[in-house]
């Protein structure tokens, strides 16, 4: 993993893929891009997951594309008849499709007289874009428009966002977060505190999550990089002028 230091960054992620909105596969790529965007001190902002729909994909990439937000696309850009991202993602920024001829000459090198007539149209990309290196099978990623687009295949996206984490966006401060287990208390009432605390405290994100059922509790604590302890140490002063009970979380 690269060391260089960077300011925190907000990512976000598009899977794409009938199979796992009609229930054919689980998605894998959310918790494991908050993993690798998280332990490198950036945060995961958002996730779609869209079909395989040249309307909602087009629409939902001109709208991405017009954020600051750099976002990984993971999906359909393979050559069958259902792989509609390398043409969507043409159309949302407004470019041809082209034969790009570095991923040309990777297919044909890999699969030689093999590549034509189909597996060659995995080199017809937005025009312009950059090329993601593939380490598994060397058939590569695109890169437009701040997003960096992968294949759906868990093993092969997940080292080529490693890869360009790396090489572009380096590693900031992480994300500590810092939480108590209230009991016995509406999280109604809580309401006036987190508001007093929240303004105190604008670095940081004051949460309150609520766990229903034989368990019921309330976690309530602050997520951030800067004045964590402080933070933590003015919630604790405040649930005890309150008379709220609480035991730190581990």
């Amino acid at each position: 993993m690269s060391t260089r230091p960077s300011p925190p960054i907000r990512f976000g992620l598009i899977v794409i893929g009938d199979e796992i909105l009609k229930g054919a596969r689980v998605d894998a790529h959310l918790g494991a891009f908050k993993r690798m965007v998280g332990e490198r001190g950036h945060e995961l902002a958002w996730h779609w997951l869209l079909p395989d729909d040249p309307e909602a994909l087009i629409a939902h990439l001109r709208f991405s594309m017009g954020r600051p937000d750099p976002v990984f696309v993971c999906g359909g850009i393979g050559a069958t008849p259902d792989d509609h991202t390398r043409e969507c993602a043409a159309t949302a920024a407004d470019l041809d499709l082209v034969r790009h001829p570095e991923a040309k000459a990777l297919l044909e090198e890999k699969f030689g007289d093999e590549a034509y007539p189909n597996r060659i149209l995995m080199a017809d990309l937005p025009a312009g874009c950059g090329l993601i290196p593939n380490p598994i099978n060397r058939i590569p990623g695109f890169s437009l428009g701040g997003h960096w687009f992968l294949p759906g295949f868990p093993q092969m996206a997940w080292p080529m966002a490693e890869w360009v984490l790396d090489r572009d966006y380096g590693v900031s401060a992480l994300i500590q977060e810092r939480a108590f287990e209230l009991r016995g208390v509406p999280e109604s009432a809580l309401i006036p505190l987190m508001r007093d605390l929240g303004a105190q405290f604008p670095e940081a994100t004051l949460f309150s999550l609520p766990h229903m059922g034989e368990d019921a509790h309330i976690r309530l604590g602050f997520r951030g990089r800067d004045r964590i302890d402080e933070a933590i140490a003015a919630l604790r002063e405040r649930l005890d002028h309150d008379g709220i009970s609480y035991r730190a979380c581990s």
